[in-house]
């Protein structure tokens, strides 16, 4: 189903952007993704995690494919142009081991989480690294294993301390002005949160990863509201991750394990699912394929082509409001998939 109409929403796939690449017109195990400011509004950013060759040899360790890629998405298949690409393995200042969040701040600024070096590094719009800051440990200001990572209107960062079960609430320069969650499944309680988000009224979203729901705080911290439960069914969830907010209030949960985003209403109640829809490669993966006759009778002999077109292990997402659609991380699927929302669509005639 390419047009989802449900509780008075419509939503209508878009296209795919993305193929599996280690550098330029693709992504390796796209894991977060965000949407520029100002004059760099038009544009996304795409965290590539990559996959390390030799993960437990400290001396030793190489990845391929790790860096953040700035691209225009484009409103139909073959509009989408690659910007740049900045970032790339290391410790070293301006690369990264296990980068996990994105966000641009109102000055175009781009803000990088890193899992393993539990930091935070900034670089301009080009992609030149400014600065770092964040150390590990649990006291104010320090991060164990930072994820999700939300900037508000006037700059407060936010950011999700996986580890530590919490959220911190930073300055840019990562200046320490608030903390709120401990370990736990009560209300306000956190098990490894990994997403965050932001409505328009600045009620912040916590996807609870090990908790399977979503909770909804005050921008202090204060416990709202909670929705999800762990499951397969309509409105459960198994290990959320990346969580947006549109303009209307819809809240969108990528439910991870699950393989689907989950909507709902800025109420908790449950919308739909979203599950994928990529039926057409997208216009990068159609370079590769098209390139290798074998590959193209190959996959002519598919029974079942369903599964490619679905999301597999979709991990971020973020809501464009400039175009009013949801950007989707296929992150298994080394893509991104759009769905247009539409505001004023007039259902067709069933006669001919």
């Amino acid at each position: 189903m390419q047009t989802l109409i449900a509780a008075g929403r419509v939503y209508d796939f878009s296209h795919a952007v993305g193929r599996s690449a280690a550098s330029g017109t693709g992504f390796r195990h796209p894991c977060a993704v965000t949407m520029g400011t100002g004059a760099d509004a038009n544009a996304s950013y795409v965290i590539s995690r990559g996959f390390e060759m030799i993960p437990n040899v400290h001396w030793s360790r190489t990845a391929l494919g790790v860096r953040v890629t700035k691209v225009v998405l484009g409103g139909v298949s073959g509009e989408e142009e690659l910007i740049t690409e900045f970032g790339k393995y290391g410790d070293a200042p301006g690369q990264f081991i296990w980068p996990a969040g994105v966000a641009v701040d109102s000055q175009g600024l781009v803000y990088v989480t890193d899992e393993w070096l539990n930091r935070v590094s900034v670089y301009d719009a080009d992609g030149k690294f400014l600065k770092l800051w964040g150390e590990t440990g649990k006291a104010d200001g320090q991060f164990d294993s930072p994820s999700g990572i939300l900037i508000d209107p006037q700059d407060n960062i936010y950011i999700v301390d996986t580890r530590n079960h919490r959220i911190q609430k930073l300055t840019k320069d990562g200046g320490h002005l608030a903390t709120w969650g401990k370990h736990g499944s009560g209300e306000g309680q956190l098990d490894s949160p990994w997403g965050i988000a932001a409505d328009s009224d600045g009620f912040i979203y916590v996807s609870d990863h090990m908790n399977h729901r979503a909770q909804k705080f005050t921008s202090e911290g204060e416990f709202v509201a909670s929705f999800g439960s762990e499951g397969t069914g309509r409105g459960q969830l198994g290990r959320p991750s990346g969580v947006a907010v549109d303009g209307d209030g819809d809240v969108y949960v990528c439910d991870w394990s699950n393989n689907r985003v989950q909507v709902f209403a800025s109420d908790g109640r449950f919308i739909t699912t979203l599950q994928g829809d990529a039926r057409e490669l997208s216009h990068w993966a159609k370079m590769t394929v098209e390139a290798n006759p074998d590959a193209v009778r190959r996959r002519r002999e598919v029974p079942n082509p369903e599964v490619e077109w679905r999301l597999s292990m979709p991990n971020d997402l973020v809501f464009d409001t400039l175009h009013q659609r949801l950007i989707i991380a296929d992150t298994q699927r080394q893509r991104v998939q759009i769905y247009n929302k539409l505001q004023d669509y007039a259902v067709p005639s069933r006669t001919i």
